[in-house]
Parts: structure tokens; sequence; C-alpha cells
């Protein structure tokens, strides 16, 4: 199938590690051009596997500022002259019971997952010129709560709402808003978490842990516009471990 991304321009967060590598390896090979983000500097190395200037550009940005939106849009407006879409990413909330986790790591999660994540919908929504998508990279626990992870189960399903609500408001431009509900994924992040589930065989319908480069490819289908009467869905990747409508 063509997903006709030949050179459309995504922005793609958390761009270092984990998810945002594979999905922004899977748009770069259909032909999109990206701007990847990361808070360090390895994020140039990212960019440099992916083909480096003229297929991909890396900026160091940290989602919890506020003036990352606009200089990771500006960014790809800059080098590229067009924007059709957005993966928004962030690294996963910190591990602990309700009960346990401290105040500020409430704050400062709401910030990077929540607030940062809605700052790059809208900055980047602003700049499309002929409708776009965005997607928002969320959990599991938007429908299911996790044990042990009561920060992502407090925030994720609110980021789910906004979403929702972003579908009818901007519907009317031609921008569709989606998000995609990964669980199971074998990143560095699922080994650091397997202690919660002690290590076991995954618990879903496939017994396996999914492949990154498995969710890349649902999210550039997402993204893209083979996708284009897609919007507002909640797309799960977790092998089936959702037992829920």
């Amino acid at each position: 199938m063509d997903l006709g991304l030949q050179d459309h321009v995504y922005v793609v967060t958390g761009g270092s590690r984990g998810l945002g590598p594979a999905a922004a390896k899977v748009l770069t090979a259909e032909g999109a051009k990206v701007v990847v983000t990361g808070r360090g500097e390895s994020v140039a190395d990212a960019a440099r596997t992916l083909g480096g200037d003229g297929h991909a550009v890396g900026v160091v940005a940290d989602n919890a500022a506020p003036d990352s939106a606009e200089k990771v849009v500006g960014t790809a407006m800059r080098r590229f002259g067009r924007l059709d879409g957005a993966l928004v990413s962030v690294g996963g909330p910190p591990v602990g019971p309700a009960m346990e986790v401290a105040d500020q790591e409430w704050r400062d999660s709401f910030e990077s997952t929540f607030l940062g994540a809605l700052r790059l919908a809208r900055t980047a929504a602003r700049m499309f010129t002929a409708g776009g998508s965005i997607a928002l990279v969320l959990s599991s626990s938007v429908r299911e709560p996790i044990p042990g992870l009561a920060v992502s189960n407090g925030l994720r399903p609110g980021l789910a709402m906004v979403a929702k609500t972003l579908v009818d408001e901007l519907g009317g431009s031609k921008i569709r808003v989606n998000g995609i509900m990964p669980a199971y994924i074998a990143t560095e992040r699922q080994k650091e978490l397997a202690g919660l589930t002690g290590g076991g065989p995954p618990d879903n319908a496939l017994r396996r842990m999914g492949e990154p480069e498995e969710f890349a490819r649902a999210a550039a289908f997402l993204l893209s516009p083979a996708a284009g009467c897609m919007t507002g869905v909640m797309l799960p990747v977790d092998g089936g471990a959702l037992r829920v409508l």
C-alpha cells in the first residue's frame, strides 16, 4: 500500500529512543521528512541514521519547556517549508502507586506528558496549510489502569479526552487527531517496567512482546493520507492486552 507520504513532513517527539525512532524510520522509508526531538545530544545521531540533511533533522527539546513546541515546529518550517503531521510521544511518567508518588512528580509529569503534548498539538495544528494529522502516543492505561503506574493511569486518560475534544475543534480544518495505545512493546522502558509484572510472559493474547517496528507501522498508517477518514480513534497496539471494547 502506498501511504502517500512522499515529501510530507512530520515532527516526531521522543525521537532518540524507544518508539519514536522506530516511527521516524518507517516515515522516512516511506518518503517523508522528519524533525525528531529529544532531551539529549543523541538526537543528532538519530537524525543522521535517518539520512541526515534533506531527510531528517534533530532538535534538542524538552516537551515540558514552554518554548519547545514553537522551536520544533519552527524548525520544520524553516528546513522543509511545510508541516503535515506530528507524532507526539514523551518518556514514560515515574512509576509508583498513587499513595506514594510525590506531589512534585505529579506536577513534573503533567508539564511533560500532558501540557507539553497539548502545546505541540496546538502549535502544529496552527501551521498546517492543507489539513494534517496529529497522533498522540498514549498507553493502554487510557482504558485500564496498570498496577504501579498511577501517574500514567491519571494523566493519559485525560489526554485522550483532550484529543477527542480536538477532533471536533479541528475537523473543519481537515485536521485529524488520533491516539495510539501501546502495551508490551520491547523497548528500554518496557524492560524497566518488567519488575512490576514479575518479568513473566506478557499478559496479552499473543503471549509475546510487540516489536517497535510493529508499533511504528501502525503509527505511520494513522498519520498518513491512507487513513484520511480516521479521526478520534484510540488505536490499541498491544497484542490483545486490552479486554475491553
